[in-house]
């Protein structure tokens, strides 16, 4: 268990099987009135009071042992983040249960930002809003800088545009042109040298418009977040020439502070999602902490994508991303999956070969006797193959990638000995790390070729 005090336990994602907690140690610090000579119920009874927030997080607890000797031990999967839970004693609120991305270094989130940059997307982080706020309060939570790198990427994309608007504005005019503030006027109408002074109202068309300088307030929250010392070294130095942009753009508005920035129909799309993220930064310190995942599945399999797109672009080959085979029948039934779409296709010439990132934790645990990994490397392969039926070639290729520590091709050929079709899937392990790209493609293109 976790010697912080707020925090039950924390666990990489993709654990097959953590380390495993006694009954009598949480019953110790977590669980005071609980009897001791019953503890596995206790335990028992702490999986169902939580088991709502451990499905929403992808974790699978397990009980081990029996009587005094139980311990509860837990399976993770995809999902990073964060979940209060309840004792089973009271029912009253206890520490958190995180779960960490893999291999994580100081800055948890650094690997995956870099690769997101890398693909252009970003990480969609999903709360449950109707959960109990987390007792470890924000340090536990997405940290702000991954909110503030995708802002400070589309205001540069702002600011390489024109955004112009048409800003309301009051001028002192000596003749009366224009929409005067007559209620103004009379106030000062009695001295005779402010007789010929109107306060007209302009609108003009502008730049340095009030939405602008509202973005100039959001700039200035994010770029103190992503120069400061939470921020990875490597994140910092990637965005200094976009920061360094930024400053030279912004400097000519004056912050106007906001608590939300208002977003209307008729924005245009781009303007839409500065102000939908600028929200998102604004609103990071002022609501409460509570549930929340991130799913890096998406990540594993875009980055996948990336990779042999380029692989393909060197082959001379074709990548086709999620291709979906449309399936029909008559009278369908409701369960029918109405149509099959592997994450890519490399085609060359007459040769198809069927790609699938799966993120699972199988090559981070290859000697492992799990019943769960078995079934679930039954289920990939069985997905390959139907993916690999669609090829018109005499022998069908087939590529299953899984996250692992180290670059790894291994090769499996199956054969059907009636009429001697054969069947070859490459085991392909990826590192989550964009320093390793290079030594992943040269591996593949030497495989592939």
């Amino acid at each position: 268990m976790s010697s912080i005090q707020n925090i039950f336990f924390e666990v990489p994602c993709l654990t097959e099987r953590s380390t495993l907690i006694s009954g009598l140690s949480i019953q110790k610090k977590w669980f005071n009135s609980a009897d001791k000579r019953i503890i596995a119920q206790y335990l028992q009874k702490f999986i169902s009071y939580n088991s709502e927030l451990f499905t929403f997080l992808g974790v699978t607890p397990f009980i081990v042992g029996a009587d005094q000797n139980t311990s509860i031990g837990f399976r993770t999967s995809n999902f990073v983040g964060t979940i209060p839970l309840r004792a089973a004693d009271t029912g009253k609120q206890i520490g958190d249960f995180i779960v960490v991305p893999r291999y994580a270094t100081k800055y948890r989130y650094e690997d995956y930002i870099r690769i997101l940059d890398l693909l252009d997307e970003e990480i969609a982080c999903e709360q449950k809003l109707d959960s109990l706020p987390l007792v470890s309060g924000r340090h536990f939570r997405p940290p702000l800088y991954l909110e503030a790198v995708k802002f400070i990427k589309l205001l540069e994309k702002v600011g390489r545009s024109r955004w112009h608007k048409f800003d309301h504005i009051e001028k002192n005019l000596h003749e009366p042109n224009g929409r005067i503030n007559w209620n103004k006027y009379i106030t000062h109408e009695y001295k005779v040298e402010m007789r010929q002074i109107f306060p007209v109202s302009k609108n003009t068309l502008s730049e340095n418009h009030t939405e602008y300088r509202q973005m100039r307030y959001v700039f200035d929250i994010c770029r103190l977040e992503l120069l400061s010392s939470r921020t990875p070294p490597k994140l910092k130095a990637q965005l200094r020439q976009t920061i360094q942009f930024l400053d030279d753009k912004m400097a000519q508005f004056s912050p106007l502070e906001v608590d939300t920035l208002s977003e209307r129909f008729v924005d245009p799309p781009l303007i839409k999602q500065l102000k939908t993220q600028a929200n998102n930064v604004l609103r990071h310190n002022l609501v409460d902490s509570v549930a929340w995942r991130v799913d890096f599945s998406e990540v594993f399999e875009r980055y996948v994508q990336y990779i042999f797109k380029r692989i393909a672009k060197e082959q001379g080959a074709r990548l086709f991303k999620n291709t979906k085979m449309k399936g029909h029948s008559s009278y369908p039934n409701s369960w029918e999956l109405k149509h099959l779409e592997p994450d890519a296709i490399l085609q060359k010439e007459d040769t198809s070969v069927f790609i699938d990132a799966k993120y699972k934790a199988h090559l981070y645990n290859r000697y492992s006797i799990s019943d769960a990994l078995k079934e679930e490397h039954r289920h990939d392969l069985h997905q390959i193959m139907a993916y690999m039926s669609f090829s018109n070639g005499h022998e069908k290729q087939g590529i299953l990638c899984y996250p692992a520590n180290e670059v790894s091709i291994k090769q499996l050929k199956y054969r059907n000995p009636i009429n001697d079709c054969e069947n070859n899937v490459k085991l392909v392990g990826i590192p989550l790390n964009v320093d390793s790209y290079p030594y992943i493609s040269k591996a593949l293109l030497q495989d592939i070729a």
